[in-house]
């Protein structure tokens, strides 16, 4: 699920364009939390009116939540993408709204914060929310089992084993998951019709199957590396 999110400002703009049927088939207000109003003009208007008490312009966290094409994600796992985002951006807590939009059968989420603390009347900064996003994002793919995009793989789907020590420095960075690793294998089987096939395509990655069985190879591959931490240059 790619996640992108922006300060904003201008309620009622944002209000008409989440409520827009013209370009979507459905929408459907999903929660609406910590306000007054029960609909999504007026929960955006509190947001404003409240920021009206601080110096903040942009008193609103945008969040969009797209699932891959081929996925059919309910309602509910919308809500705990949402909620994921929310702890690591540091607004747990906040007014909260979202609306999902479908058209043509597909499903894709808005999730809307206001960033103002209501105790202290002052605006919470967001700082480095593109990488925590970006992060939530590839933990959404590699938890519901979706096909990495390029830009959330690791070293480019790589095998640690025929990483550089500059790749693997970045790598330990970056935590590589072993859920990615499986992710990559995974993707090498779907998409080889012969025993060859499979080789080549893990050979292309860095991976061997050592003489296992295809399937076996796929799930449960021989991965490892010295214990003497990464590769030499």
């Amino acid at each position: 699920m790619i996640l992108k999110g922006a300060q904003r400002a201008g309620a009622g703009n944002l209000s008409r364009h989440l409520l827009n049927t013209r370009d979507n088939d459905h929408v459907t207000t999903l929660e609406l939390r910590g306000f007054v109003s029960g609909d999504l003009t007026g929960a955006l208007q509190e947001i404003q009116a409240v920021a009206k008490a601080t110096k903040c312009k942009q008193f609103m966290f945008a969040l969009s939540l797209n699932p891959p094409k081929e996925a059919e994600v309910r309602e509910a796992a919308f809500i705990a993408a949402a909620d994921k985002a929310e702890k690591e951006l540091g607004l747990t807590g906040q007014p909260r709204a979202i609306v999902m939009h479908e058209k043509n059968g597909r499903r894709h989420a808005h999730v809307v914060w206001s960033r103002i603390d209501g105790d202290n009347l002052k605006a919470i900064n967001l700082p480095f929310s593109k990488n925590k996003l970006t992060a939530v994002s590839k933990e959404l793919y590699l938890e519901h089992g979706w096909r990495l995009p390029d830009g959330l793989k690791t070293i480019g789907g790589k095998s640690p084993l025929s990483f550089s020590r500059e790749e693997w420095q970045q790598a330990q960075r970056q935590k590589l998951d072993p859920r990615e690793i499986k992710a990559v294998l995974q993707d090498a089987w779907a998409r080889s019709d012969s025993l060859k096939g499979l080789g080549n395509a893990l050979a292309e990655r860095g991976f061997h199957s050592q003489g296992r069985s295809v399937s076996t190879a796929a799930q449960f591959p021989a991965i490892g590396r010295s214990k003497s931490g990464p590769p030499r240059s």
